[in-house]
Order: C-alpha cells, then structure tokens, then sequence
C-alpha cells in the first residue's frame, strides 16, 4: 500500500494595473492510499481519492494542480495512469484544463436527492449560498397542457413564473413554474425565497407530486442563461405538486445544468 500527500496550489493575483502581478501560492496537503496489491485500477483508486476531496471541500474551486508529467513521477506512476485519472474528473465536471493555467478544481456539482422538497431549500440546506433571478411574472390563462395538469376550470388563471437559480454565483437552473393566482406569491418574495416556503407562508402544504426527469439539448436562450453551450447537455423535471386536500396547486418545468448538477435516487427491492 502506497501512501502519498498531494499537493493543489492555490493562487492570489494582484490585478491592479499599475502594479507587479504577484502571486501567492497555497498548498494544501492530502493524505491519499493507493493499494498496488488491489485488483482496483490504480487510476481509478487515484481518481476516487481526488474526487472525495473535492466533494468534501478538502480541494476548493480555484485550486491548481500538477500537470499529469509531475504527480506520475511523484507517485511512481505511469503518465497515462494520471492522465486517465485526471480525465475522469474532467468528464465529471470536477476538474477543468485551462491554456496557460493547468488543471483547476472547479465548483463541486449539486448533488440533490429525489424527494419532495424544494431546490432552493436543498441549496440553502448544503450552505451553496442560492440567489434568484427573476426572468418573467405574468398572470393569464394557461396553455391546455398546464390546465389539464393543475385541474383548472375554463379561463381559470395562473401565475407564470420563470427563474434563473444560482448557487455561489455560477448559473445552475432555469424554473418555469405555474401556480393558481389565488395562492401566487408576490414577485419581490421570489428574489429572496424558494416557492415552496412561499407557499408553506399561505398556507399550502405539499404532501405528494408526481415528478418526470429527462434529459435534452440547451437551445440557444438557455444556453446563455447557463453559461454553457449551444446544445449542451440539460437534466429537465417537470414535477405536479398536490397538498393536503389532493388539489394541484403548483406545475414546474425545471431545466439544469448536466455538468453541475445530478438526481439521486436510492432503488430498494420489495
């Protein structure tokens, strides 16, 4: 059993244009095991060990690492062991190879378990520090599909609510939310609060929903919404939410980010 400390560094730039650009290096040690006598691929043990320290906030956004040449001669590997390691994290979204920069952990997806809850409440819950963008507020007479879902009479309205979703200023979500008007809440508490807690201040409690997820390509509006590109991979949901009494007071169409953001399930055999 090999076992070695990894180094990230962690950079400071001077930006001001009328000084020196100095840097100021931050080294963060991580202890990490590798069992050459296990039939587990050494890449793969390498690989696991990073991506549990970034998960675990050991390695931050921003940390820089070796390129794959140094920590294979550091760890008595082969470079194409560290590559193929390197490149797993990369293919996560956990790492991100920069020209002229490296290697660098960035933000850690979202990781959100399928339960009834709110992303917001979820966000806030982890400490990933939510902010929302209110894109669109309207009130009017719903699409056919959006009726049939919160079983409204004829003519009956809604409250149309678009939202970007944010967490440590990186974009993550676009939301497309209906909820009848009688229980909508005020635009300026959506900039500050989850839906479903503004809903939960009126006096609607969701008990069960229904909830689809998919997948599909970014179209060109979403795209720059989420800082990604042009037919990017998106994780969709599209959710009917009921309360107490069994009556549908919320139907959403949710669009994230594949790269930093992933469903969680738990499958159990009956």
């Amino acid at each position: 059993m090999l076992v070695f400390a990894y180094t990230a560094e962690r950079s400071s730039v001077d930006t001001a244009p009328s000084q020196d650009r100095s840097e100021l290096t931050v080294v963060a040690a991580l202890a990490v095991e590798l069992d050459r006598s296990s039939p587990v691929p050494l890449y793969f043990q390498l690989a696991q060990a990073i991506e549990g320290a970034i998960l675990g906030g050991e390695l931050a956004p921003g940390d820089r690492f070796e390129n794959e040449l140094a920590l294979a001669k550091r760890l008595n590997l082969s470079r194409p062991t560290t590559r193929r390691a390197i490149q797993e994290l990369v293919d996560k979204g956990l790492l991100v190879r920069k020209r002229g920069v490296g290697t660098q952990v960035v933000q850690s997806p979202v990781h959100r378990p399928v339960e009834l809850t709110s992303l917001f409440d979820d966000l806030a819950r982890a400490g990933q520090a939510p902010t929302t963008k209110l894109l669109e507020f309207t009130v009017g007479v719903p699409a056919e599909d959006v009726a049939a879902e919160l079983n409204l009479e004829p003519d009956a309205e809604v409250a149309t609510i678009r939202r970007l979703r944010s967490t440590n200023g990186e974009p993550l979500a676009v939301m497309t939310n209906y909820i009848p008007v009688d229980i909508a809440p005020d635009p300026e508490e959506l900039e500050t609060q989850g839906l479903y807690q503004t809903l939960r201040t009126r006096g609607v409690h969701i008990r069960v929903a229904r909830q689809r997820i998919g997948a599909r390509a970014a179209t060109r509006e979403e795209a720059g919404l989420l800082d990604e590109k042009v037919g990017a991979a998106l994780l969709t949901m599209s959710r009917t939410a009921f309360d107490d009494s069994g009556s549908a007071v919320e139907y959403g169409s949710h669009c994230y980010r594949a790269s930093r953001y992933y469903f969680d399930t738990t499958v159990v055999d009956r």
